[in-house]
């Protein structure tokens, strides 16, 4: 007992410094200000697309590595920088991260040229890799007791979902009245304020600091994690995607996270402390995390196109239809600390899929008209269950994990995050495209080798429809959009199962709150007695 008090003092001592004593919901505003700013860029360029390719000029694959290679280096560098973070400071990796954001945003809105851009970029997925983990691993610091964690997890996820829809609205209106750089622009006032703000008011800590860093290590997770989200990107890229670039990328990627793992088994300090996914809440969590995304993810993308090509509505418009699932994921953000407490995580986290697949067998109803009532009842609770289970995973994770492993459970967290969407774009991709070729296969009056074209993706059907013209090209446009609800409805059914797994998984979860003292839990791996005052033994040791 009394080494797990020394164990929360020390933690505590290093969690003090400059900004220790600062309010902890100022700290959560800045640190909000910091995720919407990592979230906004990551949709933000999606809508100057157009813009960008008029001015730069950029081949094909130089356009794909413009949107790619922000979030696959963001994904790749997480562990690396939350690491990091724990061995030198999370509030110095953050403020570095501020920096560097800064810097590389002015840089891609002055790219003349498509090499620069993609530098660039490059440049703001490591800059959001040192911002992301940290600033999940400050919060776990200033939010000793679970139960105020609870709420500031909530908002801080309402405020990634805001960034993640403000994005494409953004930028569409910033593109209406200045150049495609000005969606880069915006970031370097907010830098040039979070910096100074950040350095006076966010509180400095670190995790254990015995041993040396694992350089090697953090290079090898790096490299494994890069090829590994590289592979899968084109697994749901659409042409050769299985390629020997994408078998070579997953295969490398796969055979350097094993010899990570192996590597960090047999150090006496590792870089990230793997027997923390002995922990049935949180490998459970992480595994939550991954298909909650696969779903999310995959199941936007695909509503987009529905909405844009089948009911052939504009961009706006489309925005605008989907901004219900944002309105119900911020809601359930905001009320998951209350539903967590009352529920526990295993009810929260199994609900959530639950009301997430009724959404998603719900949406089978669309059908080539618009129903409104439909989408917009779908929408919201496919945007409230997701948002629930995110919420609750998230929290039971933070939680679970030792508070000198904070930095590096936060980057695991958003490397499941990324990885799950990622995967869900590949693997619900490839769900849509096996149910929607086979429709047009034979299309009376259509020759063999445009309906070989067709067959790819809706929007090339629509082309070779324009080009036959004629009845051939009318039997053709209706055939595919026929195939592509058809190509919809398994899809969703697929997503369905997925998430009832989760749901099943989800079991594996806590069935209460646990709000006992972190350094308890984290010496023992033993959760520590209820406190009925809802503050952990741990609290006036680490704020």
């Amino acid at each position: 007992m009394s080494g797990t008090t020394t164990a929360a003092a020390s933690q505590g001592r290093r969690g003090s410094g400059a900004g220790a004593g600062a309010n902890r919901w100022v700290v959560l505003v800045v640190l909000c200000v910091s995720l919407l700013l990592v979230a906004v860029d990551a949709t933000v360029l999606h809508v100057a697309v157009p813009a960008v390719t008029e001015d730069l000029r950029p081949g094909a694959i130089e356009l794909l590595w413009i949107v790619d290679i922000y979030p696959l280096v963001c994904a790749s560098l997480l562990i690396l920088f939350g690491t990091l973070g724990d061995r030198v400071g999370r509030r110095r990796v953050l403020l570095l991260g501020y920096a560097l954001f800064g810097v590389a945003s002015a840089v891609a809105a002055l790219a003349d040229n498509a090499q620069v851009l993609i530098a660039a970029r490059a440049l703001l997925g490591v800059g959001g890799a040192m911002i992301m983990p940290a600033t999940l691993s400050i919060l776990r610091q200033v939010f000793p007791d679970r139960r105020e964690r609870a709420l500031a997890i909530g908002i801080w996820s309402a405020v990634a979902a805001v960034g993640a829809a403000v994005g494409p609205l953004l930028g569409g209106f910033l593109l209406e009245h200045f150049w495609w750089g000005s969606v880069f622009l915006i970031n370097i006032p907010l830098m040039l304020v979070s910096l100074p703000v950040g350095r006076w008011l966010l509180p400095e800590s670190t995790g254990e600091r015995d041993g040396p860093w694992d350089v090697v290590g953090a290079l090898m997770a790096a490299a494994g994690l890069f090829g590994l989200v590289l592979g899968v990107k084109r697994l749901g890229g659409g042409e050769a995607p299985l390629g020997p670039t994408t078998l070579i990328s997953l295969a490398v990627g796969g055979a350097l996270l094993v010899g990570f793992v192996r590597r960090q088994r047999r150090r006496a300090h590792p870089l990230v402390d793997l027997s923390m996914f002995a922990r049935p809440a949180f490998s459970t969590s992480v595994g939550c995390i991954v298909l909650a995304m696969l779903a999310l993810v995959g199941l936007e993308l695909i509503a987009a196109q529905y909405l844009q090509l089948v009911l052939g509505l504009s961009p706006l418009e489309t925005g605008l239809r989907l901004l219900p699932l944002t309105i119900a994921a911020m809601a359930a953000g905001l009320a998951g600390s209350k539903m967590l407490s009352r529920f526990g995580p295993r009810a929260m986290v199994c609900a959530g899929f639950c009301v997430t697949a009724a959404a998603v067998v719900l949406l089978t109803g669309m059908g080539g008209h618009a129903n409104d009532t439909l989408l917009l009842v779908g929408f919201v609770l496919l945007g409230f269950g997701l948002e629930t289970t995110l919420f609750g995973a998230y929290e039971s994770m933070l939680s679970e994990a030792p508070q000198a492993q904070a930095g590096g459970a936060a980057a695991i967290g958003e490397t499941s995050y990324q990885l799950g969407a990622g995967i869900g774009i590949a693997l619900l991709g490839s769900v849509m495209n096996a149910a929607y070729a086979p429709g047009l296969s034979s299309v009376r009056g259509v020759p063999a080798a445009d309906s070989a074209a067709a067959s790819h993706s809706l929007g090339e059907a629509y082309g070779v429809a324009s080009r036959l013209g004629g009845e051939a090209g009318d039997a053709l446009r209706a055939a595919a959009r026929n195939a592509f609800v058809h190509g919809l409805h398994v899809t969703l059914l697929v997503s369905a199962g997925l998430l009832l797994i989760g749901a099943l998984a989800a079991l594996r979860l806590p069935r209460a709150m646990e709000c006992g003292a972190p350094a308890a839990r984290a010496e023992t791996g033993v959760p520590a007695p209820r406190d009925p005052a809802g503050v952990g033994a741990a609290s006036s040791a680490d704020v």
